[in-house]
């Protein structure tokens, strides 16, 4: 993986300065000037765009779904990348709303996914191993999936002049591993990592904590790759790899709800340094969110009880990173308003 310098902070008060000197009074815009000055940070100049914007939505499969972690079956997976390509999921309705590309990835679907312009092939195996019975990944696998995640991003951001990266996920199980994940990432009891996922009955939920519970007495880990190589995602590893990706090529990174937190936590493990090119876009719903973002030390810009996944909640933070930039650039100075140079 290419290393992740953090940001120079040597001009952060020059920006603030620049920020509060703005034709408002200072701090009026709340969470927005702050991130106004991230932004700045990030591009290293006060002038910064972020026009062309993709979403990436990472999607696999997981073993712990043949033990009932879930309350649907690992072939709606399969089926939501379909409807994602076809352009019709929620994803791609906000993504056309706020001006955004969606490209989906297959981390580890377990199908044989027909070639498609809106479709990444990244695949490493069909699914995860049943993290329940044994570790869900090889390290080999583990590597592969964070190489391939970053790739894809430098490619985008390189390639395709890509200003801001979203990232989102699909995969049936996946609120399941990353509870795991989170348990010793964060660390946190386990059972307040667990959530119902996509929609758990007071059975299911019971039958999910059981499993998780043989899952996570299986092995101590405690090191990120690891963890990781334990009990999986595909798509979380790889969507792990973009964040790294991204940060490395000094390009924001909007994280969408738990299971993109989650890929964030386990990059900033891995590399501490790319936590200052996340910006954590919303608070979920979903239980154990709450404990991410205190792990990664992270404020979200949005509380909308969202917790459906695919970067939905990414897409909708988009504007305000725009109007973040805009107001940098364009919003005149209280000093030039009273001098009347306008």
């Amino acid at each position: 993986m290419t290393p992740i310098a953090a940001l120079d902070r040597s001009q952060e008060a020059a920006f603030r300065a620049l920020v509060d000197g703005k034709a408002k009074p200072p701090g009026a815009l709340g969470k927005v000037e702050d991130l106004a000055v991230r932004l700045a940070l990030i591009a290293g100049r006060t002038d910064p765009r972020f026009d062309n914007a993709l979403l990436l939505v990472f999607a696999g499969d997981h073993g712990l779904n043949e033990a009932g972690v879930s309350a649907y079956p690992s072939a709606v997976t399969t089926a939501m990348v379909a409807t994602l390509l076809a352009g019709k999921a929620s994803a791609n309705a906000f993504a056309g709303a706020v001006g955004a590309q969606v490209m989906v990835v297959d981390a580890g679907v377990d199908a044989d996914l027909p070639p498609h312009p809106a479709l990444i092939d990244a695949k490493v195996r069909k699914g995860t191993r049943n993290a329940q019975l044994g570790p869900a990944l090889t390290p080999d696998e583990v590597e592969s999936a964070l190489a391939r995640g970053a790739a894809i991003a430098r490619n985008a951001i390189e390639a395709d002049g890509v200003q801001v990266l979203a990232v989102g996920e699909m995969g049936i199980g996946n609120s399941a591993s990353a509870a795991l994940i989170l348990h010793r990432l964060a660390p946190a009891p386990l059972a307040d990592c667990i959530g119902l996922g996509a929609g758990h009955d007071a059975e299911g939920l019971a039958r999910k904590h059981a499993v998780l519970s043989q899952a996570a007495a299986r092995s101590d880990a405690a090191d990120p790759r690891e963890v990781l190589a334990q009990f999986g995602g595909l798509e979380i590893i790889a969507m792990a790899g973009a964040i790294l990706g991204a940060a490395a090529a000094r390009t924001p990174v909007l994280i969408d709800g738990f299971i993109a937190s989650t890929a964030a936590l386990a990059a900033i493990r891995l590399e501490p340094a790319c936590a200052d090119f996340c910006i954590f876009t919303h608070r979920s719903a979903e239980k154990g969110h709450a404990i991410v973002l205190a792990a990664a030390g992270a404020d979200p810009l949005l509380d909308l009880s969202m917790r459906l996944g695919e970067g939905t909640g990414a897409l909708l933070a988009l504007p305000m990173v725009r109007a973040a930039a805009a107001m940098l650039r364009d919003v005149a100075s209280l000093d030039d308003v009273l001098a009347g140079r306008l």
